[in-house]
This record gives C-alpha cells, sequence and structure tokens, in this order.
C-alpha cells in the first residue's frame, strides 16, 4: 500500500476526527521539537531544504521521534512529489508501481522523494529494486527505520544514501509537545503542572504516544491530574526487540556495568531485560561467560556461583528465579577483576593459528615404545608433581614468544 502527494498532510488542524498526533504534526522545519544536532543551523537538514537539493537519506531512530515528519517536510520544501510506502503492508507490485509514477514524474520535470517505513522489513531483493532508480535520480529514497541499518539495510543501499541518527526526546521537549498541543487546543488550563509532567515520564520520548495519551486524558473529564492520567494513559512498553539493537544495547551495557565493579547499574540492566522478556537463561548464559573472562583466577569462586545461578534459573524459573539472577549479578559486579586467563587465551589462540604445524618437542612426546626411547622420545622427564624439564615445554621456534 502506498500514498501519493503531500495532500495527505494535514491541512486543517482544526479536524477533530483525526488522531491529536497526526494534528499536531509540524509543517515546517522551525516547528520541529528536538534533533537539534541535524536541525541547527548549518546541519545537513537545514542545508537540504535550503539548497532544494534532496539527497537519499536513511533516518534511524526510535518511534515518535520524527522521521515521518521529517521526510514530508523535506519533500514539501524542495517542491517534490511525495510517496510514501510501508515495508510492512507492501509488496513487489507497490513498489514497480511506485517507479512507473515516478518516471511520469521525470517526464514532467518534477522531483519524487519515495519515503519507505520501516524499510528494514524489506528483503535483500526488495532493496535491490532501489538501486538503480536511486542511482539515476529518478526517486530519492528516504527510509525510516528502528533497526541499525548496518544490520538491516543492504551494503550497496547504505553506501548511496546518508545514514542520520534521530534521538529519543527528553522529557523537557516531551512537554513542549505537549504545551504546544494544549495552546492550539485551548485547554492549558484543564491540565494540572504534575499531570504534564507524568504524561512525559509516561511517554520515555515517544512525542506520538505523549499526544495520545493527552488526547485520551483530556476526554475523561474537566481536569487532568496525575490519576486521571494513570487512568488514562498506557505506559510506552519497552523498547526492547530480542532480535532488535535494544537486545544487544542492554546486554552490553549490563556486561560492561559488570565489569566496571557497579552493581547499582548492572541492577539497573538486568531489571530492564526481565521487564522486558528477556530469557533468564540467556543472561544467565552470559554471567557465567563473564565469570570466566572478566574475573577467572582473582575470584575463582565466580564461575561456580554463576554455573549455579543458572542451574537455579533452569529448576526454579521466574519470577522467583530473579533472586538468583540479581544475587549473581551484584557479586560478580563486586568481585576483583582479572583477564588473565582471557588475555593468555588469546594470545595462545594467536600463536596456535600462527604456527599450527610446530613439532612438539621430542622430551615431552610419549615413549611407548624401545625405538621411541631410542630416539630421545620423554628424554629425562620426570614423573613428578611441578617437574620442569630443562627445555621447557613450548616447541623451539615459539617457546620464547608467551
Amino acid at each position: 500500500m502506498f500514498r501519493f502527494g503531500f495532500y495527505d498532510i494535514i491541512k486543517d488542524m482544526s479536524d477533530s476526527r483525526q488522531p491529536l498526533a497526526e494534528q499536531m504534526r509540524p509543517q515546517t522545519l522551525d516547528e520541529v521539537i528536538g534533533q537539534s544536532h541535524l536541525l541547527g543551523e548549518g546541519e545537513l537538514l537545514r542545508q537540504i531544504v535550503r539548497r532544494a537539493e534532496p539527497v537519499s537519506l536513511i533516518l534511524w531512530g526510535p518511534p515518535g521521534t520524527g522521521k515521518t515528519t521529517l521526510a514530508r517536510i523535506i519533500a514539501r520544501e524542495v517542491n517534490a512529489e511525495f510517496v510514501e510506502l510501508s515495508a510492512v503492508t507492501s509488496g513487489k507490485k507497490d513498489v514497480e508501481r511506485v517507479i512507473e509514477y515516478a518516471r511520469q514524474n521525470w517526464n514532467l520535470n518534477l522531483r519524487t522523494i519515495l519515503f519507505v517505513d520501516e524499510i528494514h522489513r524489506f528483503n535483500k531483493a526488495q532493496q535491490d529494486a532501489f538501486l538503480p532508480h536511486v542511482e539515476s535520480g529518478l526517486i530519492t529514497l528516504i527510509g525510516a527505520t528502528t533497526e541499525n541499518p548496518s544490520f538491516e539495510v543492504i551494503t550497496p543501499l547504505l553506501s548511496r544514501t546518508r545514514v542520520l541518527v534521530l534521538q529519543q526526546l527528553t522529557k523537557d521537549e516531551i512537554i513542549l509537545v505537549l504545551k504546544r498541543a494544549l495552546k492550539v487546543l485551548k485547554q492549558s488550563k484543564r491540565v494540572s503542572p504534575k499531570a504534564l509532567d507524568y504524561l512525559a515520564e509516561l511517554a520515555d520520548g515517544d512525542a506520538r504516544v505523549a499526544l495520545g495519551n493527552l488526547e485520551l486524558a483530556l476526554s475523561f473529564g474537566e481536569k487532568v491530574t496525575p490519576e486521571v492520567v494513570k487512568a488514562a494513559a498506557q505506559r510506552r512498553l519497552p523498547g526492547y526487540d530480542k532480535k532488535g539493537d535494544a537486545h544487544y544495547d542492554v546486554i552490553s551495557a549490563f556486561i560492561k556495568s559488570l565489569r566496571g565493579s557497579d552493581a547499582v547499574a548492572a541492577a539497573y540492566y538486568l531489571a530492564r531485560m526481565i521487564d522486558a522478556g528477556e530469557d533468564p537463561k540467556f543472561i544467565a548464559r552470559r554471567m557465567v561467560i563473564f565469570a570466566s573472562e572478566d574475573i577467572g583466577l582473582a575470584g575463582n569462586g565466580a564461575l561456580s556461583l554463576a554455573v549455579a545461578t543458572f542451574e537455579a534459573v533452569e529448576r526454579v524459573g521466574l519470577p522467583e528465579a530473579k533472586y538468583n539472577l540479581f544475587h549473581c549479578a551484584i557479586a560478580l559486579a563486586r568481585s576483583q577483576k582479572s583477564r588473565e586467563v582471557t588475555d593468555l587465551m588469546n594470545d595462545a589462540f594467536s600463536l596456535a593459528h600462527k604456527y599450527p604445524n610446530s613439532p612438539v618437542p621430542l622430551h615431552l612426546r610419549n615413549a611407548a615404545t624401545k625405538l621411541m626411547k631410542d630416539l630421545g622420545y620423554a628424554k629425562d622427564y620426570k614423573w613428578q608433581a611441578g617437574f620442569r624439564h630443562e627445555k621447557g615445554f613450548l616447541p623451539e621456534d615459539i617457546k620464547d614468544m608467551l
């Protein structure tokens, strides 16, 4: 499914049939709240609009940060036809129709900006279909994604676009969005400052969620208080896809907090993962690895605790196993750290990869027959604890490298 033109963009701000978030969609760059790193004087988006020369972009950021809005504004400001595709509902025929439409525009000396929402949901073949048309200038592609484009957008397409990272709106920026909406609606007096603050907190950086919650809260009664907001609004679900960036970002922050001996931070990230429905065995498995990788010989009991935690998670399960997970995480964070095991392991693999066929010294070989003994196998080796042979234990060509 796709839509043509910026005729779909809101023209009548007073149309109450439209959701408040749509009514309040900014129409110019100056109306956009947030993203100052992209919209400040001299920044790329300002330059594109000022020169009226659109370039293909990938807009990467969390929901509700303005990806669709920015694409529409760019199209309007550079006087281009705006065509919108959703990668969720569109197929090959939709793309073909858009390309044909773009050719008609080309013949009329009109630009076409193709906006692909959730472009990461298109497979490689579907993304490949855009390449020749982006290269020829038939279309200017603006893709929107909540996932890391390094993994979700094909390399040839990335090389032909600029990736812009949109940041989650701050709480203060969300409050500005809400105040603007209340001013337009002439409802500012109906919402208490504490209710406004609570709405911003619940939105978690998503302007669309904030405006949706405000709209619902206003429909409840005369005065909007925190209690009304709580009854009307829905807290935004954690932005945590087990196959997406947040999954890897949060577990990375958790491990780094353990490594940095920050028990409070480690507990915070652990709680986020559990709340978001992460597999507790995945968390426990990572702590088993951490116990050897980052604590190692500095605390030999760490590995036993981590393994016991993994077994407890398997046998007990959530929610009770959260005690075991937090017990282990806090203990690992507070433990002394050592990378000796990891460093020596890496050095050993490096040598093994560089010298995979170095002959084992004769004095270390097993002398299973008289002939072997005569050849020097196991010569001067003694079967006693702590025995160190005068010739050492490494092959001759690498014995001084570790």
